[in-house]
């Protein structure tokens, strides 16, 4: 817990505008990776790597049909064969996958892990967070990131008020958030061990 505390002193305060609800989250979606990555739970961006590599193959058919070698008039049989044939069939495949994996795969998530070093569980986590407009209540949710993995657990969550966890400044107040984060994943860890 020292160690914890001594990490928090090094570091600048973490600010945001407390009228923005897009930032309050952001910055609290930024402090449970690191507090999930802290307890053992290495990241899994396979998804993101993913997702970048489809947006990589679609911006180089953009930039082949938009840079092709002969002028206008000249390429014009090619720019219309690029759009109506290859390219757009691709764009609208690789879109569209795009968004199939993340209303099915990702959802809300912010993080998927692997499971940590050592252990017995075959699946990571999926951590979700949910922080609605107009809404102090923020919402996170500890999942298992295989729900049909024979070792996942059932998930387990807490909705709070993030007024609980900034100052008037919009400074973040990490060894509250920091507490209850723990706890929700120490609540998880507990779960799997019930389910033994």
């Amino acid at each position: 817990m020292q160690e914890k505390n001594e990490m928090a002193s090094n570091k600048s305060p973490k600010k945001t505008n407390l009228l923005d609800h897009h930032s309050i989250k952001h910055l609290l979606d930024e402090s449970v990776t690191e507090i999930v990555t802290s307890k053992g739970y290495p990241e899994d961006v396979r998804m993101s790597n993913l997702r970048l590599l489809m947006g990589t193959f679609i911006i180089v058919i953009a930039l082949f049909a938009q840079f092709y070698n002969k002028k206008f008039p000249e390429n014009r049989n090619f720019l219309i064969g690029c759009i109506a044939l290859y390219p757009f069939y691709l764009y609208v495949v690789f879109n569209g996958l795009l968004q199939f994996i993340l209303y099915v795969k990702e959802k809300n998530a912010i993080l998927f892990t692997y499971p940590p070093a050592g252990s017995f569980v075959s699946t990571g986590l999926a951590i979700t967070s949910k922080l609605p407009r107009f809404s102090d209540m923020y919402t996170l949710i500890i999942a298992s990131a295989d729900p049909q993995s024979i070792s996942a657990k059932p998930p387990v969550e807490f909705t709070k008020s993030v007024t609980k966890w900034f100052t008037k400044d919009g400074v973040l107040v990490e060894g509250l958030f920091w507490k209850d984060v723990e706890g929700l994943i120490n609540d998880y860890e507990k779960e799997t061990k019930k389910s033994k």
